[in-house]
């Protein structure tokens, strides 16, 4: 499984990496909304995680771009916790919301738990019936 953290506060960004390692998940870590736009095609990651307070741009907008792109599934990691801001990033394509500060193992859980539903979706789109003469 491969995570992209787009989050700007380096110590944050430390204590997400160091527990995806820890639940064997590869990660790599952007500090920009721009970079984390980058990354989505060249690091081609299963889940993102985003920061709603980037330097460069809203998360939102980064949510939004995203999902004009790809349907990669994002969580959203913010300490915005007004339930105007929630509903703002689901409503921009995000797939879950997760308030600053949080246990890792909760955020591990809800990664594991969106890649699950947005696998089994997938799965059941790629299904095809194949008839020898059609």
């Amino acid at each position: 499984m491969r995570v992209l953290v787009v989050e700007d506060d380096a110590s944050v960004a430390d204590g997400i990496l160091d527990g995806l390692a820890q639940a064997n998940v590869d990660a790599l870590h952007v500090s920009t909304g721009q970079g984390g736009l980058d990354a989505l095609s060249s690091y081609q990651p299963d889940l993102v995680l985003l920061d709603l307070g980037l330097p460069d741009m809203d998360g939102t907008e980064v949510c939004r771009r995203i999902r004009a792109v790809s349907q990669t599934p994002i969580i959203v990691v913010s300490a915005r916790d007004d339930e105007f801001d929630r509903v703002v990033a689901l409503e921009m394509g995000a797939d879950d919301y997760v308030v600053k500060p949080f246990s890792l193992e909760e955020l591990i859980a809800r990664v594991r738990a969106v890649l699950r539903r947005t696998r089994a979706a997938g799965e059941e789109g790629r299904r095809r019936l194949v008839f020898e003469d059609l």
